[in-house]
């Protein structure tokens, strides 16, 4: 045992809050944790929309000899999408011009709950399978610490030396802890995170950014090519930046954006492959579907087109790689986030109404938007046609001569000064 972890162990940490999905990571952790701390383990697992991880992770804990109150499996959906993925997409976020975010978003809901968990049940420390490598381990531990200043941190991956896939599997032989057949044998030659925004896909081939993941990959989408033929058009409708009906019908947050993935998913929407920079400070090559977050974002931008002034759309714009920032670097929980949340949302008051969105083939245009309380446009006067006076074009002469002015007097400095 390591100087770090018997330092740790003789704090006395008696109970732990464990991230569990019952994958091979976090199943090796729970062992590891009740031989290495001598710890009571509570497993905590968020449904947020990844499905096939969390019905199993209840019986595979119980065989693991997880107490059954000491088992916590909690439905968040709606919370995701409402608190987090909707408050996101106001800012029109994108990260590095491409990235929607979908892990990083999903972090700090879970760290949330990690932490009202080991209130509840008094635990010493929380603990997570985010390697020592990655983003996660931050955006989990900001969370933490901005939500419980004091709580003891237990990562796995920056102590062990269950370094690859084959030593985690040999633990596993070795401790009876079970493991899926399909883990064990093969299966993806990558890893997975799954939520109800986005599948990501990481490492293993992928590691090679110069190699074309097979088409058998993508879970969520078709290829574009094999797409219908024919295009859909659906209409979106907007309260306060949010979508809350898709072809006249109401819907809750989480789905709308069920919703909108299996529309986007058939019309190959939402394909991403990019080579991003680590907060560690490496680059990473992922891929990504994010079918509804793509049509989320795409009919937002319409729908504040015509509904935000130019100054206000500006400015968001401006602020939006910050914010992106903030939110793939784990600072979700921190006071300037919060202020630019109160920003963002209160420019998004206006932003009511509908866009109509053509989807055809990975492709998405937009044919129509419109708001009949919040529109800034006025036909009269944006008109080709005459305008009856609504706009008077001799007034772009002072306007051009004002701000020409200061390169007008630069313009004479420069003539002076050749001569």
């Amino acid at each position: 045992m390591s100087d770090k972890i018997k330092k740790a162990a003789a704090g006395r940490i008696d109970k732990v809050v464990l991230a569990y999905s019952g994958g091979l990571d976090t199943s090796v952790i729970l062992k590891w944790l009740q031989d290495t701390y001598q710890c009571e383990v509570v497993t905590f697992t968020a449904d947020i929309g990844q499905g096939e991880e969390v019905a199993p992770a209840r019986a595979k804990a119980l065989k693991m000899g997880i107490r059954k109150e000491n088992i916590f499996i909690d439905d968040l959906k709606e919370e995701f999408v409402r608190d987090f993925v909707f408050p996101m997409f106001r800012a029109n976020t994108l990260y590095e011009g491409e990235y929607l975010l979908g892990t990083s978003i999903a972090r700090p809901l879970i760290a949330k709950r990690m932490i009202e968990i080991a209130r509840k049940v008094k635990a010493d420390a929380i603990s997570h399978g985010a390697t020592g490598k990655g983003n996660d381990q931050v955006r989990f531990e900001l969370g933490a610490y901005a939500l419980m200043p004091n709580v003891k941190v237990i990562a796995p991956w920056r102590e062990w030396d269950l370094l690859s896939r084959e030593k985690l599997l040999a633990y596993a032989d070795k401790h009876g802890i079970p493991v899926d057949f399909k883990k064990r044998k093969g299966g993806a030659p990558y890893s997975m995170d799954a939520n109800l925004l986005h599948i990501s896909y990481e490492g293993g081939i992928l590691e090679d950014p110069n190699f074309a993941p097979e088409e058998s990959m993508w879970r969520l989408t078709v290829s574009p090519e094999k797409a219908p033929n024919k295009p859909q058009v659906i209409e979106l409708g907007f309260e306060k930046g949010d979508i809350v009906a898709i072809d006249g019908k109401r819907m809750s947050p989480a789905t709308v954006l069920a919703t909108l993935n299996t529309i986007g998913g058939k019309h190959g929407i939402g394909r991403l492959d990019m080579v991003e920079n680590r907060y560690v400070g490496m680059k990473s090559r992922g891929c990504y579907e994010t079918p509804g977050g793509s049509i989320i974002w795409k009919a937002h931008r319409a729908m504040e087109s015509i509904t935000l002034d130019r100054e206000v759309l500006a400015l968001k714009d401006d602020l939006m790689p910050r914010y992106a920032r903030l939110i793939y670097n784990g600072y979700w929980f921190s006071p300037e986030r919060k202020l630019l949340q109160v920003l963002i949302d209160e420019s998004q008051k206006t932003v009511n109404g509908k866009v109509r969105l053509k989807l055809y083939k990975g492709t998405m245009m937009v044919v129509g938007r419109e708001s009949t309380s919040d529109s800034l446009f006025d036909m009269k006067i944006s008109t080709f046609d005459d305008d009856g006076g609504a706009y008077n074009q001799a007034d772009a002469g002072g306007f051009i001569k004002l701000n020409a002015l200061r390169m007008r007097i630069a313009g004479n400095l420069a003539k002076t000064r050749r001569k």
